[in-house]
């Protein structure tokens, strides 16, 4: 694979900004959960002489691209085909025990969607695959021929926020048993058949939330992100920090609630003294989300629905005052 033209990194100044604390030391170590085109990682790289990356990423494509872009910075670089739930497993093989940063950039990444043939895009007539590893799982195009009618209903509700669920799925298991659905055109056509003419007249393109709903189902997005967030803020050493941008309400929502439980005293409000083992874990970093500025999205249009949260690690579980001071 040839080196595709350098892609913006979204926020990339403001993720630099909140890592910098902790990445800005001797033997620092950024996990890059979602390596993609590596442009977060090199910037990093860049800034700070001194650290080393561990990029993970399903897509094997993202792998060999970013094997290209990181290689001027030879052993700084570590390359790893993984899900990000599998932090820990990652850092076991490679003998760390804790990391100083780690930056999740969920969702779809822009080369996945500028490769037609992954069939993430509604807008090109393509086979209906947007598994983000190929090397294994189910196609959308198998979730879309033998899923029941009730499931592919909960699908485009929960992961798509589609209103006209049912009048879709109702158009699917009635084409489905003519013909099997293989490509994205149309799948796209019976969408905007199936919703009603008002409706399509606004929001873009009607198959967006439809894909959107298939890609989650398609590579268990929820689910390993669920694993992926506690998983990671246990694999931070103390100080060390972690960021999240998310680019939809379900994302962030996990995000939000899982930062949000960590960085609160376990007890009740009512107890005068707050015990070592209740202490909160966390401290946010970011008071709510935060969004691009219209500056970056005009330079950078993937920005627009970006939601940003971070947080510091400043209490490992099982360590006293003292023990933590000398952690630290």
């Amino acid at each position: 694979m040839s080196i595709q033209p350098r892609h913006t990194p979204v926020l990339a100044d403001r993720v630099l900004a909140l890592l910098a604390p902790a990445l800005d030391q001797p033997n620092a170590v950024l996990i890059d959960a979602t390596l993609g085109h590596g442009g977060h990682s090199e910037l990093a790289l860049n800034a700070f002489p001194e650290l080393t990356v561990i990029g993970l990423d399903r897509d094997l494509s993202a792998i060999e691209l970013s094997t290209q872009r990181l290689a001027p910075f030879g052993p700084r670089v570590i390359l790893v085909h993984a899900v990000y739930d599998q932090i820990p497993k990652v850092l076991s093989e490679n003998n760390i025990s804790g990391v100083q940063g780690i930056l999740f950039d969920l969702g779809v990444s822009s080369m996945q969607l500028d490769q037609p043939e992954r069939g993430f895009s509604y807008s090109v007539d393509t086979f209906l695959d947007m598994r983000m590893d190929q090397t294994c799982g189910i196609t959308a195009a198998e979730v879309l021929n033998t899923y029941e009618p009730g499931q592919l209903v909960r699908i485009l509700r929960s992961y798509g926020d589609e209103k006209f669920a049912t009048r879709i799925v109702e158009r699917v298991v009635r084409e489905r048993k003519i013909e099997a659905f293989n490509n994205s055109a149309r799948l796209v056509d019976l969408i905007r058949d199936a919703i009603p003419a008002a409706a399509r007249r606004t929001g873009g393109n009607p198959a967006k939330r439809t894909f959107q709903a298939l890609r989650v189902e398609v590579n268990s997005e929820l689910a390993v992100l669920e694993r992926a967030i506690p998983r990671a803020i246990d694999s931070l050493t103390l100080g060390g920090r972690i960021v999240a941008m998310s680019y939809q309400s379900l994302e962030d929502k996990i995000v939000k609630r899982v930062f949000s439980e960590r960085s609160l005293a376990n007890v009740p409000h009512d107890l005068p003294i707050i015990p070592d083992s209740a202490k909160p874990e966390l401290k946010l970093l970011t008071r709510s989300s935060e969004k691009a500025t219209e500056q970056e999205i005009q330079l950078n249009p993937r920005a627009a629905s970006v939601r940003l949260r971070a947080a510091e690690r400043i209490r490992i579980q099982g360590l006293s005052e003292k023990q933590e001071r000398v952690a630290a």
